[in-house]
């Protein structure tokens, strides 16, 4: 298989931690592992409203500080995307989580594949998930 890049949503990584092995298996194929700042904050919350937040915390620097996991900015592109993306939705009438779009709206942007488990993605054109 081809080294590819790798947008994560927010479950997905839970799904890791979860033990997933299907999830692992395509994260270890890809070449460069992208984790929004949106999946980050995401995450945060979670940790702060459960019991294992410190546990939580160092699970997730240890898999940041991983060669091939990079977090990307929120760009002018990135903002781009995501006004192109709310647009289609808001016009077609089928919105999606904020934060969704703005995780669509980074993996557009750096022409990544989407590993989600959410189907509402598929709502967004061009959206390599």
């Amino acid at each position: 298989m081809a080294a590819y890049k790798l947008v994560i949503d927010t479950n997905v990584y839970s799904a890791l931690l979860a033990g997933d092995k299907k999830v692992q298996k395509t994260i270890e194929q890809a070449s460069l592992v992208l984790v929004p700042p949106i999946v980050i904050a995401e995450l945060l919350v979670w940790f702060q409203l459960g019991k294992k937040e410190k546990q939580n915390l160092q699970l997730l620097s240890e898999f940041l500080e991983q060669p091939t996991v990079e977090q990307p900015p929120i760009t002018m592109t990135t903002a781009k995307q995501f006004a192109q993306i709310f647009t289609h939705l808001k016009t077609i009438g089928k919105p999606i989580p904020i934060n969704d779009v703005w995780i669509a709206a980074c993996a557009k942007e750096h022409n990544a594949e989407l590993l989600t488990l959410d189907k509402h993605f598929q709502l967004i054109p061009d959206l390599l998930i």
